[in-house]
């Protein structure tokens, strides 16, 4: 064997075991409630370039994150490389392995302006607890107005017999104004005739932007306030967190129980593993549903 090969075999075995100990169980402080019938848990993970760059091992770490919610929107599924759609598959399965029933949804490629802008978003979600309705689609009245059209999915939360919709986004860059994009999610309560949403999502600029107003004012909350949630390259000051991007805007057809970042880096001897995995944390909320 020579000297590149045992280079790249010792890099694989580090990273691996760096793995396995990536802040213990992802999971445990957060308390998930089972004996509301109107109760709902969502994780939001923008996954960095989600297809054949991720191994068997990654795809097992994502799992043990996202096994513990009821519905899980998925950012940057690859989407000029099959690979992408084959990701979310095996991520479904590895979640089936883990005592709960998943199913899963894909969305075609965004109409973007470049085909490397282009992405797929994923919903994923425990079927003992959610159905969906009808078919999950790219929003196509935005199409020329967005870089990355939304993902939008009606499900219904089957206990409770209530109905809601997840809006599913990936902005454009900071640097490209976002918020000329995300103006147009104020029509969502109209376009859809329904004050249950969750706009879930890495949005490229915080909660604190005015451009959110006009959602506030018809009600919705930001689940998150003043967490970062991409990593950095580096940790050479203030540790290894950088922007609060990452988010969810409830309507007020929920109730917001509890929200955070899904930190397992925990120190910054793991933010090159960790950043294998995705430059984002995920995000949660868990709440309830609302009497109509």
């Amino acid at each position: 064997m020579n000297l590149s090969v045992c280079k790249q075999v010792l890099k694989f075995i580090t990273f691996f075991v760096v793995l396995q100990t990536l802040g213990g169980d992802p999971v445990d402080d957060i308390q998930f409630e089972t004996d509301h019938s109107n109760s709902i848990s969502i994780a939001s993970w923008n996954i960095q370039d989600l297809g054949q760059s991720k191994n068997t091992e990654e795809i097992a770490f994502m799992a043990n994150v996202l096994k513990d919610f009821d519905m899980v929107a998925i950012q940057e599924v690859v989407a000029k490389h099959p690979a992408g759609a084959q990701k979310v598959a095996e991520l479904a399965d590895e979640l089936n392995r883990r005592g709960a029933k998943w199913d899963y949804r894909i969305s075609d490629p965004t109409k973007s302006p470049s085909v490397y802008m282009s992405e797929r978003y994923a919903f994923l979600w425990k079927t003992s607890k959610i159905d969906i309705i009808g078919r999950a689609y790219l929003d196509k009245e935005l199409e020329t107005k967005v870089y990355r059209e939304p993902y939008i999915g009606k499900f219904n939360l089957k206990e409770a017999n209530k109905e809601f919709y997840v809006v599913n986004f990936h902005s454009r860059k900071h640097d490209d104004q976002p918020e000329l994009e995300i103006q147009y999610f104020k029509d969502y309560p109209n376009r859809l005739n329904s004050n249950n949403i969750i706009i879930a999502g890495d949005f490229n600029l915080n909660e604190n932007h005015p451009v959110w107003n006009d959602l506030y004012q018809q009600g919705y909350k930001a689940a998150l306030k003043n967490k970062k949630t991409t990593l950095k390259r580096s940790c050479k000051s203030k540790g290894y967190l950088s922007h609060a991007i990452d988010n969810m805007y409830v309507s007020s057809g929920f109730s917001v129980v509890n929200s955070g970042v899904i930190d397992y880096i925990e120190t910054c001897n793991n933010l090159d593993s960790a950043r294998k995995i995705s430059d984002h944390l995920p995000v949660f909320f868990q709440g309830h549903m609302n009497p109509n």
